[in-house]
């Protein structure tokens, strides 16, 4: 009962700080929610959801075909977004693994990373409580071109994402930060497309390096 009163006042402070309305993205979750899969019931089930990032990602299934891969992504979604479509993206498959990629947009709409944290924890622990067998794995924001004037924040948030996630059991950070930079830790600039912020298959073949750790 308390954490529910919790997640009400918190979705209250949503729509009066960040005058932001997570309804918005009510169609796109619907769709999400249609969507029809053949699985196969010896595979184990892995959700990529958050935003963007993961929504464009529309091959990820073929980069793991041992497992039943769901694409649950939402652009320009939020850690509270998120928390809002909890039941709809995250509960309703059931992960055995699930990754997570918010924090992106969160930074880039003005919001501070210690505010970010506290919202990745609330959508963390509200995981872990209902489904504690859960592998949990939340990818860093990424680099780009397009937010390369943000990067204080960015590295500001992964380093405290990554300290958070190490305090708690089943729960990981991948750090796709890093695995984007050249040697002079500049951001490639061939792993998007035009806008600067979205990856093409170069961007998703670093990603899948990294992430690909978190399911053996």
């Amino acid at each position: 009962m308390k954490q529910k009163l919790l997640l009400v006042l918190f979705f209250i402070g949503i729509l009066t700080s960040n005058a932001q309305d997570p309804t918005r993205f009510q169609k796109e979750v619907d769709e999400l929610c249609k969507a029809e899969y053949h699985f196969s019931p010896e595979k184990k089930m892995v959700v990529f959801t958050g935003s963007s990032s993961i929504r464009m990602w529309k091959d990820v299934a073929d980069y793991f075909p041992e497992y039943n891969v769901v694409n649950n992504g939402f652009g320009g979604s939020h850690f509270s977004d998120l928390l809002f479509y909890y039941d709809n993206l995250i509960t309703r498959q059931k992960p055995d693994v699930l990754f997570i990629y918010e924090g992106d947009n969160d930074i880039a709409d003005g919001k501070k990373p210690s505010k970010v944290l506290k919202e990745a924890k609330l959508l963390v622990g509200k995981i872990q409580q209902d489904q504690h067998n859960t592998r949990v794995i939340l990818i860093s924001p990424k680099p780009s071109i397009a937010r390369w004037n943000l990067k204080k924040d960015y590295i500001k948030l992964n380093r405290k994402l990554g300290r958070y996630c190490k305090k708690n059991d089943n729960l990981y950070f991948a750090d796709v930060w890093n695995v984007m930079l050249d040697k002079n830790k500049m951001v490639y600039q061939d792993i998007f497309i035009q806008d600067g912020l979205h990856m093409n298959k170069k961007g998703y073949d670093l990603w899948s390096k990294v992430l690909s750790e978190y399911l053996e």
